[in-house]
């Protein structure tokens, strides 16, 4: 039976803060009910299950589960992991200073931060992670691998990699404060164009960017490109302030709303520009989401910048984290959020979801039509959709397969510590010579693949003989079949170009990562 002080406790929680006044004596019945049912079966399990419960786990199961039905932006955020919490909003977190990618059933380093804990104690690109203080990370997903590296600045892991050529050995490394900038690359590109890559919104994004610009605009820029393609977000603060780079000052950017009255409020530019004047594209795709789409949406409803690439993700939501006991948080969705048109970017709709369901897109009927300050016109609940629309061309099967395959990643790799140093981005080429070395070391591979086009003759084939007509056109489909039939030596060369295109790309990211710098949100892991 619960007990008369258990009883108390409940009761004065929820009066005091979900509050029978603010939200009537009914809910706050409904409330006290279901806390009281909790608590008892909580009490229940740790009296009488067979096994002994496993407390802790038990309740951020119950947490994570109850959370759940809301949105997947309302998060808890336990004491054990916090150091995700840290790196979401300052980019610094305490790790080894390393990227990891996950291949097969393994996971690998992929490189290490130069100067970071990681390099500092013997770790190579390529060293598959056996285990991590004697916890074996085979079949392991990249975040358990991630977690078990992170900790607290000065602790020590020891980790046991296995290395090509060399096999096992236990490596200790000393976990450092590891600090992911937000502008991994800036520079002039032709033109007096210069351009701004920003990977997230944390506290120093705005410094960051501010900071490119200055430099940028000593060196003579006229025109400028901010990249934020992938950048999921972070700080509703940050994106304000980068607004306020190129609009005038007391010019609204972004409103918020929500079911407490408090959260709505307007935010407006409070500093003179220092780009007012200079030409401005922004370039976003289908991973920009959060502060990203208000910094596109109202340079967008001002019609200060171009934006072009693809329509964004479409989150229109705005959360604040508060402090819980015993060193945990809660991350809430406390409001909407409204660019200067008066749109809201949200796609899905959490709220009114049943149990277990999927969320939907608001429903074409309910979107509305607005207007930016030059009287275009603009939708909400669709994300922010570029003025440029660029369609993405699909890659080749080889491409593909060369990709999953990991062998870009692999002759990236080698490639960037036989070259310390590379060229700007958009004059780094590979030669003849390079791509030759990499087809060598392609052939030298064992894989297969069909292309699109040899699957749909040989469904031909089959309705051929169904009908009875193949032995007309036998000899013919021989013939197109050897023609279609993938042969690597000649795709590699069929396809050059995009081969080639990813390869430096890849090549470009994983040196310029050797600065601290992250590849890409898709395919790594920050540890």
């Amino acid at each position: 039976m619960i007990n008369l002080s258990k009883l108390f406790f409940l009761f004065i929680f929820c009066f005091q803060f979900l509050g029978f006044g603010a939200f009537g004596q009914s809910n706050g019945f409904e409330v006290l009910k279901n806390l009281e049912i909790m608590d008892q079966i909580y009490e229940h399990l740790d009296l009488y299950f067979v096994d002994e419960p496993q407390n802790g786990k038990l309740s951020k199961t119950s947490i994570d589960a109850m959370l759940k039905e809301l949105d997947p932006y309302t998060v808890y955020y336990h004491e054990s992991n916090i150091e995700d919490y840290r790196l979401m909003t300052t980019g610094q977190y305490g790790g080894v200073g390393a990227l990891i990618r996950r291949m097969g059933d393994d996971t690998y380093f992929s490189e290490p931060y130069e100067g970071n804990p990681a390099e500092k104690a013997g770790i190579k690109a390529g060293d598959k992670i056996i285990s991590i203080d004697g916890k074996d990370m085979h079949k392991k997903n990249s975040d358990d691998v991630s977690s078990a590296l992170k900790g607290p600045k000065g602790t020590t892991i020891k980790v046991e990699i296995e290395r090509q050529g060399e096999g096992k050995k236990t490596i200790d490394i000393t976990r450092d404060e590891i600090k992911i900038p937000d502008v991994p690359y800036s520079g002039m590109l032709e033109n007096k164009t210069g351009y701004v890559k920003l990977n997230s919104f944390t506290q120093t994004a705005a410094s960051d960017v501010k900071a490119a610009i200055e430099k940028m605009k000593g060196e003579g820029m006229e025109n400028l490109i901010l990249d934020l393609r992938g950048n999921g977000g972070g700080l509703l603060i940050e994106a304000v302030k980068i607004v306020n780079f190129f609009v005038p000052k007391n010019t609204v950017v972004v409103t918020t709303k929500g079911r407490v009255k408090e959260e709505n409020r307007v935010y407006k530019t409070l500093e003179d520009p220092i780009a007012e004047n200079v030409k401005l594209v922004v370039l976003i795709d289908d991973g920009s989401a959060s502060a990203s789409e208000i910094v596109a949406g109202s340079l967008q409803d001002l019609d200060r910048a171009v934006i072009v690439g693809q329509t964004s993700f479409g989150k229109g939501l705005v959360q604040r984290t508060y402090d819980l006991k015993y060193g945990s948080k809660i991350k809430i969705t406390i409001a909407k959020y409204y660019t200067p048109s008066g749109r809201c970017v949200q796609r899905l709709e959490y709220y009114d979801k049943e149990n277990g369901a999927k969320p939907k897109e608001v429903p074409d009927s309910l979107l509305k039509t607005f207007q930016t300050r030059n009287g275009r016109k603009v939708i909400d609940g669709r994300g922010i959709e570029p003025d440029v629309d660029i369609e993405l061309q699909d890659l080749s099967r080889l491409s593909a397969m060369l990709l999953t395959g990991n062998h870009i990643f692999n002759f990236a790799t080698d490639y960037a510590f036989k070259h310390k140093t590379i060229a700007p981005a958009g004059e780094f080429k590979l030669t003849d010579a390079e791509y030759a070395e990499f087809k060598t070391y392609v052939l030298a591979r064992e894989f297969k693949y069909n292309t699109a086009s040899e699957e749909m003759l040989k469904k031909v084939k089959e309705t051929a003989e169904k009908e009875g007509y193949f032995e007309d056109v036998k000899a013919d489909y021989e013939v197109m079949l050897a023609k279609l039939t993938p042969s690597k030596d000649r795709d590699l060369d069929k396809f050059k170009e995009e081969v080639s295109e990813m390869l430096e790309m890849k090549s470009f990211r994983v040196i310029i990562s050797k600065k601290a710098v992250r590849l890409t949100h898709l395919d790594t892991t920050k540890p």
